[in-house]
């Protein structure tokens, strides 16, 4: 439990104190009236912005929560184009994908890849920590990628999605698959160990959705501990016999000699504002996917679709 201040100091210039037991540290999430007092309006105004969906706020269990570093940043996009914006950091944050991590080290784009996936990234690049995001985010009605998401943790950002690959997703076995795994529904089989990913990550994201789709409820499934944090972990899991599947790409079950069952073919994209796309490294990693070696590449990786590599996705 936070430590509170059972009577805090006004701060210089705040005509009205903050109210006893308030902590001065706010929180990373506030509740109607913390965001009231650090927007300085009242809570009624700041209900209707929510409301109208013009400001960050999600709805929970009846009430408003607003991220404190989301609204932050928009109530200085607020301030117009006199605001001073900081430029973010070189990094690229989000998913991890092997094709991306070795164009960024071939390219010599000078990007630094943080991981932590899809939804780590977008909350990286919203709060100013990423230069960029590499996400696969289903949309929520299956139809599409990454858009709601992007739309969801970056409102009002001007963030446009550009396509990196589509990648085929599935079933990651043991070569030949002796089991005889033929679809998502035998994962609930009680000898089948799966090895699973963080939940913040888009293979996670999307092996719910495919398990809500086919009715399979996830406690059904024996997910071995830990998760994995990368693509290659889950098919290093099952190459090393820790598990006997695992929900990831074909290109790491090729790379390993394992068996692959395709489920879905998904689109991953590289995130950013619109301005950050004139970037330096950014500008030198989409060159750098223009070229034969990029394209050689994935074709001995498998399980890549580059025809649209560099072109808009979606605007935000």
């Amino acid at each position: 439990m936070a430590r509170q201040t059972p009577h805090p100091t006004p701060l210089p210039g705040l005509h009205n104190a903050p109210p006893a037991g308030f902590c001065l540290r706010m929180p990373d999430f506030l509740t109607l009236k913390e965001a009231a007092l650090l927007l300085r309006l009242s809570e009624r105004a700041l209900y209707d912005l929510a409301r109208q969906r013009r400001l960050p706020a999600v709805f929970l269990a009846g009430k408003w929560v607003f991220p404190r570093a989301l609204l932050l940043r928009w109530m200085a996009r607020e301030a117009g184009p006199q605001a001073t914006r900081l430029d973010p950091p070189p990094i690229l944050a989000g998913s991890h994908d092997p094709l991306l991590d070795w164009a960024v080290r071939q390219s010599g784009c000078g990007l630094a890849i943080a991981g932590g996936g899809s939804l780590s990234g977008l909350e990286a690049l919203a709060e100013g920590r990423a230069l960029a995001a590499a996400v696969h985010l289903p949309d929520p009605d299956g139809g599409a990628f990454n858009e709601a998401s992007v739309r969801d943790l970056l409102p009002d950002a001007q963030a446009v999605g550009l396509v990196w690959a589509w990648r085929e997703q599935g079933l990651i076995l043991p070569a030949g698959n002796p089991r005889g795994l033929t679809g998502i529904a035998d994962l609930t089989r009680p000898e089948i160990r799966v090895i699973g990913r963080q939940s913040r990550a888009g293979s996670h994201l999307l092996l719910m959705h495919l398990l809500a789709e086919a009715g399979i409820r996830l406690e059904t499934i024996r997910f071995v501990a830990p998760p994995a944090l990368a693509e290659d972990e889950v098919a290093a899991a099952v190459a090393e016999g820790r598990a006997e599947a695992g929900f990831g790409i074909r290109a790491e079950a090729m790379a390993r000699g394992l068996s692959f069952l395709p489920l879905v073919r998904e689109r991953f994209d590289l995130v950013a504002r619109a301005q950050d796309w004139f970037s330096p490294q950014l500008q030198a990693l989409l060159t750098f996917a223009r070229s034969g070696g990029f394209a050689g590449r994935a074709e001995r990786l498998t399980g890549y679709d580059i025809g649209t590599t560099g072109s808009v996705a979606f605007r935000a």
